[in-house]
């Protein structure tokens, strides 16, 4: 069993309704590479629907193993050109798109994006949008973020298209920031002092059940206009959800202090110094718990039968997620999500580099290994194997950068051994990949400037050539002064991950071999 609902074997109640001249229905998702999206497209298809991707990078989705499978329209959620084309001929549209991690102006951008999405909704026909919103307490003051999504759900249910807003509270699923937040807590800390939102009630709900009602939302009535509140079977407090981990994890009990002096923002930081959640993620997560968040009723029944099986219990959907872990088979992980404020645009091609300033550092080894077991190791950098050099070097590199808001080393990877377009590593992302041959990250740590670290692997007679490139483009004097201040760092960084990275591919041919 999985902490997903599998891809085949759909349940009929959740199989696509053909239309009327026997074709498939087409359902567009918005935020498609996301956690949540990522999850439900291949879900979406084996249902029976033909399904439409808007993305900003078509490279992104083909990335995913059901990315060849599905339609692509390259753009964003405010741009009307790229919403017309997505949303023409569309029976249901997935909203999924949420604002963890965005800007200050994070409210006015999530309103725009919705109406943007409205109007061609409704200038093109669609039968009905879906919304995955955030479970919360009525009449209570709500976090920033908590009520942006409130009124993304409103400005949908306020449009001419039937709308089904699913507000679900914390997802518990392998890869899901909340499950992460959790697990990393509890396994960092014998000992707990926590704000006194511990001892709030919450309804966590298994990304299986999530899924399932997502799935369901696409076959309710054409009349239902509404939102209503999704939760699983267990009714907890933050520490119980904690101590309930540790249980599953085969961990001791963990000792919960409340502090009444730790704030929303001081909470933030604190989780983003023993977890890899940075401190932009985990501010709206905590700030989500400042409130009681229970299923006020369960209308959502009238709409959506429950799985055959019954709601995933809080620990059943800990242990599930424990497992995917374990045996590196996370489908889809907060990782991987956009952040805000860092490079976005490809690496120019080396012509277009003429009249700019640009730094590189440049390194070549050879290797008697075989080119498949140097990109084997060139795969697998990063996360919990490391960079194969100076690693306080690169530790404190990724603590420098936590401590000014930037995501850090700790972040990892959401696999062990793969990588493909769009996978956060460490502080980079995977901007290109060539299996057996090259892989391109763009550096997502804060930089004056924009930075990207090209590692390839080629066949030289009977073994393989190693380079490693790593490019700066500086921004004003303030870039040029940090590329001098860490030249001095490189000959001892790049030089001997050069030289380990082949020496590790020459270990992999001898195991190999023997």
């Amino acid at each position: 069993m999985d902490d997903i609902s599998s891809p085949t074997g759909r349940e009929p109640a959740l199989q696509a309704v053909p239309r009327e001249d026997g074709t498939a229905p087409r359902a567009l998702v918005l935020g498609g590479t996301g956690y949540i999206g990522g999850r439900l497209v291949p879900r979406l298809l084996a249902a029976g629907y033909r399904v439409r991707v808007l993305a900003r990078d078509a490279r992104r989705v083909v990335a995913f193993p059901w990315g060849r499978e599905v339609e692509i329209v390259e753009g964003t959620a405010t741009d009307t050109a790229a919403l017309a084309e997505a949303a023409d001929d569309v029976d249901v549209l997935y909203y999924l798109i949420h604002s963890m991690g965005a800007g200050r102006d994070f409210e006015d951008a999530d309103r725009r994006a919705a109406r943007a999405v409205v109007e061609a909704a409704e200038r093109t026909g669609v039968a009905r949008i879906v919304y995955l919103g955030g479970l919360h307490p009525e009449d209570a003051d709500l976090s920033p973020h908590l009520r942006s999504r409130v009124e993304v759900g409103e400005v949908f249910l306020d449009s001419t298209v039937p709308a089904l807003v699913l507000q679900a509270g914390v997802v518990i699923g392998s890869g899901s920031a909340s499950f992460e937040m959790v697990r990393h807590l509890t396994e960092v800390l014998p000992y707990m002092p926590a704000p006194r939102w511990v001892r709030n009630r919450i309804q966590p709900i298994a990304v299986r059940d999530v899924l399932h009602y997502l799935l369901g939302a696409a076959r309710v009535a054409a009349d239902v206009d509404r939102a209503v509140d999704i939760g699983g079977p267990d009714v907890l407090r933050y520490g119980q959800m904690m101590n309930g981990y540790a249980v599953e994890a085969g961990l001791p009990q963990r000792a919960i202090a409340p502090l009444p002096v730790l704030t929303p923002g001081l909470a933030s930081h604190w989780v983003g110094l023993v977890t890899p959640i940075p401190a932009a993620i985990a501010r709206p997560l905590v700030a989500s718990l400042q409130n009681e968040c229970v299923v006020k009723n369960d209308d959502v029944d009238d709409l959506i039968p429950q799985p055959d099986d019954g709601l995933m219990p809080y620990r059943e959907a800990v242990r599930l997620a424990l497992g995917r872990v374990d045996s590196d088979q996370v489908e889809t992980s907060w990782r991987d999500a956009d952040v805000v404020g860092v490079p976005s645009d490809p690496l120019p091609s080396d012509p277009d580099w003429a009249g700019r300033t640009v730094f590189t550092d440049s390194r070549t080894a050879m290797t008697e290994a075989p080119v498949e077991q140097l990109w084997s190791v060139i795969e697998g950098v990063g996360g919990e194997n490391g960079w194969y050099s100076a690693g306080l070097l690169w530790a404190v590199r990724g603590w420098m950068d936590r401590l000014v808001g930037g995501v850090g080393l700790a972040r990892g990877r959401r696999s062990r051994a793969r990588l493909g377009v769009g996978d956060a590593l460490d502080f980079w992302r995977v901007e290109a990949i060539e299996p057996g041959e090259l892989l391109r990250l763009r550096a997502e740590m804060k930089v004056p400037g924009s930075a990207w670290l090209e590692l390839r692997a080629s066949a030289a007679g009977d073994g393989a050539r190693y380079d490693q490139r790593a490019i700066f483009f500086p921004r004003g004097l303030t870039g040029r002064l940090y590329w001098l201040a860490v030249l001095p760092f490189h000959g001892l960084i790049f030089t001997g991950m050069a030289a380990r990275i082949t020496a590790a591919a020459e270990d992999r041919a001898t195991a190999s071999g023997a």
